[in-house]
């Protein structure tokens, strides 16, 4: 067994565990393999070791990715880009990605819809909330949700598929927990909105535990699977 291979099996067992002590299931809690930084051949060895679901914030080495994969055939994989994304780059991932999880304006969200292929489906969507107000964070309001909900969900190249939220650090589990359930709040109110919503992706590896115990439905995981990135290798 490799690293990876022995890692994923540790964050498989966490999310088991975690979602046990909330009375969930571990197939409740998806895990999305954040392999931004992360070469070729980390990828693949966690290809070997059965992930399928991979999250990219910088656009064009994701695209990299995602074309080095398809020209060795290998399917099933499916592509999240995670990371901000700015309008010169919207293309780019209404033509290659199968998820975007960073929406956070009209103006994204019709450049996407318009940009999307017709021969592909609809791009998966989540709508990015700045849940702990933070400036130097992405997102909107809860307060602007339904304005942007509603706009994005008449969009034909778009599925409205949920919310996603990256809380500031918090100095324990119970201030993790009530952030949280915040964002789980606001994802039941629009799950009973859009039958299309199903995705609340929330939790990283320091809040994992609060996050799937407030309703997280995908967690993003990257150092803790593929080991330290190296940002100066981009």
């Amino acid at each position: 067994m490799t690293e990876i291979a022995h890692n994923l099996a540790q964050i498989h067992q966490k999310i088991a565990t975690a979602s046990a002590r909330c009375g969930r299931t571990p197939e409740d809690v998806i895990l999305l393999a954040v392999s931004k930084t992360k070469p070729v051949q980390a990828i693949s060895e966690a290809i070997a070791a059965g992930q399928r679901l991979f999250g990219e914030n910088y656009v064009q080495e994701g695209v990299n990715k995602i074309h080095h994969f398809a020209e060795l055939g290998i399917t099933g994989l499916e592509w999240h880009f995670i990371g901000p994304l700015q309008s010169n780059k919207s293309r780019l991932v209404a033509e290659n990605f199968d998820w975007c999880h960073t929406v956070e304006s009209l103006r994204i969200a019709t450049r996407l819809n318009t940009q999307r292929p017709p021969h592909l489906p609809p791009l998966n969507v989540l709508i990015q909330i700045n849940i702990s107000d933070e400036q130097s964070k992405s997102g909107i309001s809860l307060e602007q949700l339904d304005t942007l909900a509603t706009e994005v969900a008449l969009l034909p190249g778009l599925k409205l598929r949920g919310l996603m939220a990256i809380p500031a650090p918090e100095p324990d589990y119970d201030s993790q927990l009530a952030v949280c359930r915040k964002m789980a709040a606001a994802y039941e109110k629009l799950k009973h909105r859009y039958s299309t919503v199903d995705t609340l992706s929330l939790g990283m590896s320091d809040d994992m535990d609060a996050a799937i115990a407030a309703g997280s439905t995908m967690v993003r995981i990257g150092t803790a699977i593929f080991g330290a990135r190296d940002y100066s290798a981009r």
